[in-house]
């Protein structure tokens, strides 16, 4: 049986663990671009590093959680906005 004392060790070295924050980039207050036509992101600025992802643009595979990216499909029309 465990002793109470290790337990609140391990309970409290567990709530030191860095947990990614699930909007960092911010994609959670732009959702209401899904839908709309690309031609609405030249009048916006982004942060750096923002990735405008058309059919077929190459993208790295590493996840960054600061990272904003929108995703558009081939008619110019917003399908996604991402963290990552």
């Amino acid at each position: 049986m465990a002793k109470p004392a290790l337990v609140l060790l391990v309970l409290g070295l567990a709530a030191c663990v860095a947990v990614p924050k699930e909007n960092a980039c911010g994609a959670a207050g732009m959702q209401d671009l899904v839908g709309r036509d690309d031609a609405v992101l030249a009048a916006m600025t982004f942060p750096q590093g923002t990735r405008l992802i058309y059919p077929g643009t190459p993208v790295t595979e590493d996840y960054r959680p600061d990272r904003l990216n929108i995703d558009i499909d081939p008619s110019g029309t917003i399908t996604g906005v991402w963290c990552g």
